[in-house]
């Protein structure tokens, strides 16, 4: 008897140097291509900008690109991030995007301010080199105080100035989950909560699908196997469509690795039967 052939995998998470992550979208696409993958999504955070040049490196490659964006947004008191999947018409969700990159400016400027203020003598000239093209965030501190010796690592940066309550840090722009939610359904798109980890019970996962999200994070690398257990019956048992990806920013060490959450094609499959039945993709 001839053994099955293995399922089709797919990565629905992963970040460009369109935002923060390390490489370009051509090189990720051939780290796909190595990967074996049928079809990922750019989710750059508050950008689009890596998806068509994703788009042209992969059609010669055969691996079919999803347009997606990652939103950071507050919910019930705590910041928690959303993945916009399918994004099929981005004028409309382009004002935003723009309003919330314009947003992580001056948020970067604050936290060099903050950082100055300490005696940490890094310029925001010296992050928006880090930054180049992209939506600036705190990895562009980090990697700029790396760069100047001003700490060993983005751990460290992290740890020391630039997480939850540290001298440095600044909160971000508190767009809501329902928010998040409508500008994703307007751009054609499907909500996912990402990465929810042990946040993910029932009653979390109600209130927003309540609200209009349509799919939660099943498959992360921060998740626990329990985690993944507990989030995909919940899914199935809550109608909520399955989702999963590496979160690869292009390092080639620690856990998020492309491809490696071993996401079935079916998962996909079952997000754009949804689309349809839904309309969202006319």
């Amino acid at each position: 008897m001839t053994a099955a052939a293995p399922s089709a995998r797919v990565d629905l998470h992963l970040h460009t140097t369109a935002s923060d992550g390390i490489l370009p979208p051509d090189q990720l696409v051939q780290a796909a291509h190595t990967a074996g993958l049928s079809a990922i999504a750019v989710t750059d955070h508050d950008t689009l900008e890596g998806v068509e040049a994703a788009r042209a490196a992969a059609a010669p490659l055969g691996i079919r690109v999803i347009p997606g964006v990652e939103l950071s947004v507050f919910h019930d008191g705590r910041e928690i991030h959303m993945l916009a999947l399918h994004v099929t018409k981005p004028d409309a969700i382009n004002v935003r995007l723009r309003r919330f990159r314009e947003t992580r400016q001056l948020r970067a400027e604050e936290i060099v301010r903050k950082l100055n203020a300490i005696g940490v003598q890094l310029t925001l000239e010296s992050v928006m080199v880090e930054a180049g093209d992209a939506a600036v965030g705190r990895p562009h501190v980090a990697r700029a105080m790396v760069s100047h010796g001003m700490v060993r690592d983005n751990h460290e940066a992290f740890d020391r100035y630039l997480g939850f309550g540290r001298q440095a840090y600044v909160p971000k722009e508190r767009v809501t989950a329902q928010d998040a939610i409508e500008i994703t359904r307007e751009a054609g798109g499907i909500s996912v909560w990402a990465h929810p980890g042990n946040s993910g019970k029932r009653a979390e996962l109600e209130k927003l699908r309540d609200i209009g999200m349509d799919g939660v994070e099943v498959r992360h690398p921060s998740h626990s196997s329990e985690d993944i257990l507990r989030l995909s019956t919940l899914a199935d048992f809550l109608d909520l469509l399955p989702s999963g990806g590496s979160d690869w920013h292009g390092t080639r060490d620690g856990p998020r690795q492309i491809g490696n959450m071993n996401v079935p094609i079916e998962w996909l499959e079952r997000q754009d039967a949804h689309l349809v039945r839904t309309g969202a993709s006319a």
